[in-house]
């Protein structure tokens, strides 16, 4: 991300510093993490300290230090998921995808992660991804449904 881009999400909220995360999330959702020089950008442009950006940076399970997938792949592990077969769907995301929930592919095109629950329990087992809910997937829809997103 250039430094244009974030002057101008900084500008967006006139650098005030009780929009810190707004901005933060704004720069998140586009660059689907924040680099360390972003946050001492961040820090330079609302004259916070770099501790206190690193401190709510860390501190928001939204934020992600770590390069993140273009695509948020969440598998509900909740407990009418799990009777519906949620371990299922995860052993094939992973074998598909290559990687292990809390990772990203080396192509930054998924990451995975497992939740405790969606919210949608008559749907389970529920794969969510970059929030669209996809109910009563099956081990052989799996592929289907990752394949739809480039």
């Amino acid at each position: 991300m250039n430094n244009e881009r974030i002057d101008q999400i900084i500008n967006n909220h006139q650098a005030e510093a009780s929009s810190l995360i707004q901005v933060l999330l704004e720069i998140q959702s586009e660059n689907h993490w924040l680099p360390k020089e972003v946050l001492e950008r961040v820090s330079n442009k609302f004259q916070v300290p770099l501790t206190r950006v690193m401190h709510i940076a860390s501190f928001y399970k939204a934020f992600s230090l770590v390069p993140k997938g273009r695509h948020q792949v969440h598998i509900c592990m909740g407990t009418a998921c799990h009777v519906r077969g949620a371990t299922r769907i995860l052993e094939t995301v992973e074998d598909l995808t290559g990687i292990k929930s809390g990772e990203t592919d080396l192509d930054l095109k998924f990451s995975l992660e497992t939740v405790n629950c969606l919210g949608c329990c008559a749907l389970g087992p529920v794969m969510e991804i970059d929030g669209k809910t996809h109910g009563k997937v099956s081990t052989s829809g799996t592929a289907d449904v990752l394949n739809s997103y480039e």
